[in-house]
């Protein structure tokens, strides 16, 4: 039985790096991550949907679908969000192989 890498069944299924397609994977799969981070926090917090929403400044279901991956939220909104979890966040910026020319 031959054995396919995470990467190949990805290249496959979903299509090469640099395709539509893909890109929309890894954003989606990345705002799933950051959703599944957050529900982390607030549960290692003691806190509800709504209690973290209240903290924010935001109702329960900001917070739930944040959670989800629901809603492209915000940045400022994640970011009081980060800050009433109490949590470290670290950003990684990486130019992409793509060049770009000024208009």
């Amino acid at each position: 039985m031959k054995t396919y890498s995470l990467d190949e069944v990805t290249d496959k299924y979903i299509g090469k790096n640099g395709t539509p397609k893909r890109e929309k994977f890894e954003r989606e799969l990345k705002l799933e991550l950051l959703g599944e981070a957050i529900k982390k926090a607030r549960k290692e917090r003691n806190l509800t949907q709504e209690e973290l929403g209240k903290l924010v400044g935001v109702k329960k279901s900001q917070i739930s679908k944040i959670e989800n991956s629901f809603t492209n939220a915000r940045f400022d909104t994640i970011m009081k969000v980060f800050h009433a979890l109490r949590v470290k966040i670290k950003f990684k910026i990486e130019p992409t192989d793509e060049n770009f020319e000024l208009a």
